[in-house]
């Protein structure tokens, strides 16, 4: 599988299975055509929001005139209102839409490739869909997830919507990026053509089923054998934490997707977080932040982003660090669902994201007095990464023992 195409043979089995199902009393192009228009009139519900290069449109009909060599279409509204068509195959649709598997079907049916590098553009590189008056309903409690966060705004998309909105509200200092909050409304206007919104924050919650994105790509990269792993120096006996994971035997082994909005594929050592990182050693963490801000505004995936903010904050406020931490993780654990048995190591360094929002939420609980569940996040992350190179099996024993953080540090 490739790394910048997160879909794997999995989801190329389920459009086969999803052409096979639309087509299976079709014969010849014309009739398939046809078949496939009316899957999409059955099962997609339009209007709906979408992208055609880059540009955000209200697709608003898909038809199809008999015409074999020209396909499918879109008839597309601009935010200006003026109308036009183009071939289906060129629209976008969120990723995990019933939209975007329709067309990743009709794209495959058509010999094309069902899921281009270029059509999955993250939200930060295309204009975005605006809310509108009617999307708000003033009378009742708004439900908006947090993209980013500016002094006393933030950009925030509307649950079970791409649609952005600004948010003006007191507490947004305690919010993080892909936390979900729900506010009272208090006014509703444009500026600049942008919606803003004000209104009191009720309550604040994680909920990464909630946010609606497609699960980070695994990799699949062979088999970890515990026998080809350094356990301990000779005639030392192997520590407790090892047993377990060396007796279980080899596991599969996975290198999870990477997102990172802004990247320069050539030059590695020139890339957002570098970037925020030279500003943070520089004294300016405001600088730092907008950086790591923007990153989560553009793709709530980029799992260093959420670990970066939480580095930021961790020293004087790991109850404000945690939020960034857990956030990370719980995205990240969108890919392996709840029986995952697999391995991460930290040497496939696009691992190291999701293992540093692990490791610093782990450290939030165990500072916080929370030890149960410090010592459950911290085993967890033995048994992902069984060469440990954050250094988890030197901190365990003090977390079961429920050593305090600040007796530690001063010892």
């Amino acid at each position: 599988m490739n790394p910048k195409n997160p879909k794997g043979n999995k989801d190329i089995d389920a459009l086969d299975e999803m052409i096979e199902e639309i087509t299976v009393d079709a014969y010849g192009d014309d009739e398939q055509l046809w078949a496939f228009r009316q899957a999409f009139e059955d099962n997609v519900e339009l209007p709906a929001d979408g992208f055609v290069i880059g540009e955000p449109v209200s697709v608003i009909e898909v038809d199809y005139d008999g015409n074999e060599r020209r396909g499918l279409t879109a008839r597309c509204r601009r935010e200006d209102g003026s109308e036009y068509v183009v071939a289906l195959s060129e629209v976008v649709f969120h990723q995990a839409s019933a939209g975007a598997w329709h067309i990743a079907a009709y794209r495959k049916w058509l010999n094309i490739e069902p899921f281009p590098a270029e059509m999955q553009i993250s939200s930060g590189r295309k204009r975005q869909h605006k809310a509108t008056a009617d999307d708000l309903d003033l009378s009742k409690s708004v439900e908006l997830i947090v993209l980013s966060v500016k002094e006393k705004t933030a950009r925030c998309r509307l649950l079970g919507s791409d649609r952005v909105v600004t948010l003006r509200a007191s507490r947004l200092g305690n919010v993080a990026p892909g936390e979900i909050v729900a506010v009272k409304p208090q006014k509703q206007w444009r500026y600049a053509g942008h919606p803003y919104l004000s209104g009191k924050i009720e309550s604040i919650r994680i909920d990464v089923e909630a946010l609606d994105l497609a699960p980070l790509g695994l990799m699949d990269m062979g088999i970890w054998d515990p026998k080809e792993d350094y356990w301990r120096e000779e005639n030392e006996p192997v520590e407790a934490w090892a047993k377990p994971i060396i007796a279980f035997g080899p596991r599969p082994m996975f290198e999870m997707e990477q997102v990172l909005p802004g990247e320069n594929p050539g030059d590695p050592f020139d890339d957002p977080i570098t970037r925020s990182n030279d500003f943070k050693h520089a004294g300016e963490p405001a600088e730092a932040e907008k950086i790591l801000m923007e990153l989560c505004r553009a793709d709530l995936r980029c799992l260093d982003a959420h670990s970066h903010l939480g580095h930021l904050v961790f020293d004087y406020s790991p109850q404000d660090a945690i939020r960034h931490y857990e956030v990370g993780l719980r995205i990240g654990e969108l890919s392996l669902g709840n029986d995952f048995a697999g391995v991460l190591p930290w040497g496939l360094i696009d691992n190291r994201p999701f293992l540093r929002c692990m490791q610093g939420y782990g450290l939030c609980l165990w500072r916080l007095g929370r030890f149960d569940e410090a010592e459950r996040i911290f085993n967890r992350m033995l048994w992902l990464n069984p060469s440990d190179n954050q250094g988890v099996r030197f901190l365990i024993d003090e977390v079961k023992a429920k050593a305090v953080w600040e007796d530690r540090e001063n010892d």
